[in-house]
């Protein structure tokens, strides 16, 4: 079995994460997992430039991605990174995405518009081994990637639900779990079966007037009387949950909190915090928000790294 190797820009958020799956290896499973550094440059007129100082001959290579990175430089670093790890010789390539970006365009909405998350994926997927990620905007976007370029679709439920039992919100028999749309009624029900909670989740409606604005909410279920737990995969400006959070409210929630995994918070975190009774998010994108919970993914990623390397099933992760 060929020697595996972690990869990761030590100038990055991503270094932080890639150090968290090393130390979990190593206690966990007593493998030493070599954790390499990968060298980013830019030229002068902004060109990214790239070297790796270890051998990667004949190596299954797992290269960790900041997310948290300028999405253009994001995509750029992946497609250089894996061409200088083709010329190096390694003999497997596997992109540990804990956040894929470009992933909310995943269908064509209205005429003339691109597919984003489908050109990422053919864009990346020549000479790729594998994705690991976690949480899609999407399950259909695995379809994009080819046959021979497995995705690994982690769920960052169960570590959610941990943290929950550990920090209760409330009396699981006053809460009721909400998706803040149609698109995340799978999640919603999935999460709210974890946790065993008794009340049927509730879904809100949503129109858009525009890309980004909201135009009408609805809400298909009951709150009233009962604390109401908010589920999302992305949480960008936060404008839509506070919105999603008003109505709650004026249906008869008591409390309110929310949980979205990628934490992208380009509005910052202020007027969330000052909605929600708390705001959890986990680390696949953010590392450190002000009043808001971080739940650490880097056990699941982990694992599936792990038992990639050694053959085993990692069905056991989505249960």
């Amino acid at each position: 079995m060929n020697e595996v190797m972690l990869l990761a820009d030590p100038k990055s958020n991503a270094w932080e994460f890639a150090k968290k799956i090393q130390d979990y290896i190593s206690s966990e499973k007593n493998k030493i997992f070599p954790l390499a550094e990968v060298s980013i440059e830019k030229f002068r007129n902004g060109e990214i430039d790239m070297h790796v100082e270890e051998n990667m001959r004949r190596k299954e290579v797992y290269f960790i991605q900041d997310s948290t990175k300028n999405p253009q430089q994001w995509w750029v670093e992946l497609l250089i990174l894996k061409d200088l790890l083709l010329s190096a010789s390694a003999d497997r390539i596997a992109f540990v995405l804990p956040n894929v970006l470009y992933s909310r365009k995943d269908r064509k909405e209205r005429p003339h518009v691109p597919i984003s998350a489908r050109a990422l994926a053919q864009s990346l997927s020549g000479g790729l081994g594998r994705v690991i990620t976690m949480d899609m905007h999407a399950d259909q976007i695995q379809g994009f990637y080819p046959a021979n370029v497995p995705v690994d679709h982690l769920h960052s439920f169960s570590e959610v639900v941990k943290y929950v039992q550990k920090n209760p919100l409330c009396d699981l028999e006053k809460l009721v779990v909400v998706s803040p749309d149609t698109g995340g009624v799978g999640r919603a029900r999935s999460f709210s079966d974890r946790l065993d909670v008794k009340n049927p989740f509730a879904i809100i409606y949503k129109q858009r007037s525009k890309p980004g604005e909201i135009g009408e909410m609805k809400l298909n279920g009951e709150v009233h009387g009962l604390n109401a737990l908010l589920i999302d995969d992305i949480i960008d400006s936060g404008g839509t949950l506070s919105e999603a959070a008003k109505l709650l409210k004026e249906k008869g929630a008591n409390e309110v909190y929310c949980y979205g995994t990628h934490g992208i918070f380009s509005k910052g975190t202020k007027e969330l915090c000052e909605t929600f009774s708390r705001v959890m998010t986990s680390n696949t994108h953010n590392l450190k928000s002000e009043g808001v919970e971080i739940i650490d993914m880097s056990p699941i990623f982990a694992e599936a790294i792990y038992r990639n390397h050694n053959g085993e099933s990692i069905s056991e992760l989505y249960k």
